[in-house]
């Protein structure tokens, strides 16, 4: 099954009662790095260890996710194993919004108040490139660590299974 099948993101969870450790059942995937910094313990357990401010924190950061990843896959347990990847793909993103504006901002202007919560310009104007190769270098090393992670065999043979039981 692919992605625009599966069920959507929940976010009318209540996330802060929520453990998805011992309710698989409602974690979705979604797309992207929807819930990373929603889904508990997960979050807890990995965003302490989600740096990239230079390569050497990034690479340290990088590793050790993974590692978690590789914990979360020994123990079965699919839900850890996608936020993992979900932080490491986290972190290349963000390591490229700041390679490519060093203040982070790449829209000119406030989001909108009725935009708030949701991607995208809004009508904004896009703020010249402003390239950081230190930046660039730390999103780099997080691509390769989250490209590990996805296409890892026993990550994609844990999503299947939890796709046909949990989203089918």
């Amino acid at each position: 099954m692919n992605q625009e099948k599966s069920k959507a993101f929940n976010y009318e969870l209540d996330f802060k009662k929520t453990d998805f450790r011992k309710n698989p059942e409602l974690y979705r995937i979604g797309k992207g790095e929807q819930g990373v910094l929603l889904v508990e313990p997960y979050k807890s357990e990995i965003l302490p260890h989600w740096r990239f401010k230079t390569p050497e924190i990034a690479q340290e950061s990088s590793e050790y996710i993974y590692g978690l990843f590789l914990d979360y896959l020994r123990q079965n347990d699919f839900v850890g194993a996608d936020m993992a990847r979900k932080f490491l793909q986290m972190g290349y993103t963000r390591s490229r919004r700041y390679a490519n504006h060093r203040t982070g901002q790449k829209y000119k202007g406030p989001v909108p108040d009725d935009k708030k919560g949701q991607s995208g310009a809004h009508g904004r104007d896009q703020l010249p490139l402003d390239p950081d190769p230190v930046k660039a270098e730390s999103a780099r090393i997080f691509k390769e660590k989250w490209d590990e992670a996805k296409e890892n065999d026993t990550y994609k043979k844990l999503m299947a299974e939890f796709r046909s039981k949990y989203e089918s």
